[in-house]
């Protein structure tokens, strides 16, 4: 452990250097809804393993196996960028999630269609409808922390979505909807990506982007949790049910027999699972 005179440094994902800022994890359990006594519990003992350059990742690690032995559902809600991550290697159940979301916010959703446009058909990850807006949401997910959304993404979305459009608007009664192309990803845009897609007109949604409305904040406000966030359940048993394309703690709180079907007959640890579940699922930020 360091001297407490000596400014430590964490090592981020990206191999970034930064000075280490002991509000930012006390506020990151503070938003997964840890109790006061536990947070200062976990601090206490993060401070005794660090060490200069340790790295964001380790420091995680520790805090998330000290928050499970207090809560299982607290240690789930704080897993959630992680287990947005599990929901890989494809990029297609991320799709059913996004989709999932955009429907609970009212929209009429259609994942993974061909689409008619102008020039060429386009797959398209989720096309969303809501009154008088049509929406081309593409969905770029990465398995990697450090992958950011580049410029490129943006340029290359945006050029589809005119082709889309111009075949949109010869439908009857199209002339007067809103039509937008819509990216969302588990990680980062860059600041050009960002910035075209603004001059563009695209909506871009990342995991802190935008302030108002980031998928973070899209999840903690419907209680959407994946189901990779279920801490009593194995990787196995999850990817089990992503196969079967169910996303959702949902999934299981409304149906579940899902468990029986994946192998998981123990009436006990159906219990734990459908009790974990549940409380992320009526965990509302």
């Amino acid at each position: 452990m360091a001297s407490k005179d000596k400014k430590l440094t964490v090592t981020k994902m990206s191999g970034e250097k930064a000075a280490f800022d002991p509000s930012k994890l006390r506020n990151s359990l503070e938003r997964s809804g840890a109790s006061q006594t536990a947070i200062n519990e976990i601090v206490n003992k993060i401070n005794t393993i660090l060490y200069d350059g340790i790295s964001t990742k380790e420091i995680y690690k520790k805090a998330f196996r000290l928050l499970r032995k207090t809560s299982r559902p607290t240690a789930a809600r704080y897993k959630l960028k992680k287990a947005i991550m599990e929901l890989g290697p494809t990029g297609y159940p991320f799709e059913n999630f996004v989709g999932a979301i955009l429907s609970h916010q009212g929209f009429n959703t259609k994942v993974g269609v061909i689409v008619k446009g102008h020039c060429v058909n386009h797959e398209v990850d989720v096309v969303a409808e809501k009154e008088d807006k049509h929406f081309m949401v593409e969905c770029k997910f990465h398995s990697d922390e450090g992958r950011h959304c580049d410029v490129k993404i943006p340029l290359y979305i945006q050029s589809r979505f005119i082709d889309v459009e111009m075949q949109w608007r010869k439908r009857p009664g199209h002339d007067n909807k809103f039509h937008q192309g819509w990216i969302f990803t588990n990680t980062r845009f860059t600041t050009d990506a960002i910035q075209y897609g603004n001059c563009a007109g695209l909506m871009l949604v990342g995991w802190n982007y935008p302030k108002k409305g980031s998928l973070k904040m899209q999840i903690d406000k419907s209680g959407l949790h994946p189901i990779t966030s279920l801490t009593t359940m194995t990787k196995f048993e999850k990817q089990k049910l992503l196969t079967m394309d169910k996303v959702l703690c949902m999934d299981l709180c409304d149906n579940p027999d899902l468990l029986i079907s994946i192998g998981v007959r123990n009436s006990v640890r159906q219990k734990k699972i459908l009790s974990e579940a549940h409380e992320l699922c009526n965990s509302k930020i």
